[in-house]
């Protein structure tokens, strides 16, 4: 079934579309919340990540999904920094704006959803940088 003619395109859309059915299951049946929450989630991770990290996670994401990724970015030499899952989650707040109620289900389900389609060992580099309390609650996510 070509919805574009194009196999990269249509093999894109498909595997935005699964993670868009994964991220709907937990935090409502809305597509374009769960898109406009995908996209948040990563730029916020994106953002705290050191370049390198940040461009490798970038990569084994499906291409329509890489591009809400790297939308925006300016580079600069180190990663923004937060000191815990709460300054995370505020960060967060921010991105969603009032389309959301509750950013630690949002980061666990967009995470959990990563974490099945990423290669885990990308996932365990993003973590390893990541402060304690941020790993931790990513960690749990991906094991509920």
């Amino acid at each position: 079934m070509a919805a574009t003619g194009l196999e990269v395109w249509d093999k894109s859309i498909q595997t935005t579309n699964i993670w868009l059915d994964e991220i709907m299951e937990e935090v409502g049946p809305n597509r374009q919340a769960a898109w406009h929450a995908l996209g948040a989630v990563l730029r916020t991770l994106r953002d705290r990540l050191p370049i390198e990290v940040a461009v490798h996670l970038g990569a084994q994401l499906p291409l329509l999904v890489r591009g809400a990724y790297f939308e925006q970015w300016h580079l600069a030499p180190h990663a923004v920094p937060v000191r815990d899952i709460e300054d995370f989650l505020d960060l967060l707040s921010r991105h969603l704006g009032q389309t959301h109620k509750d950013p630690a289900t949002i980061t666990a389900s967009v995470f959990r959803t990563l974490s099945q389609h990423v290669d885990d060992g990308q996932i365990a580099k993003v973590l390893s940088v990541l402060p304690a309390s941020i790993r931790t609650a990513l960690s749990a996510a991906v094991t509920e």
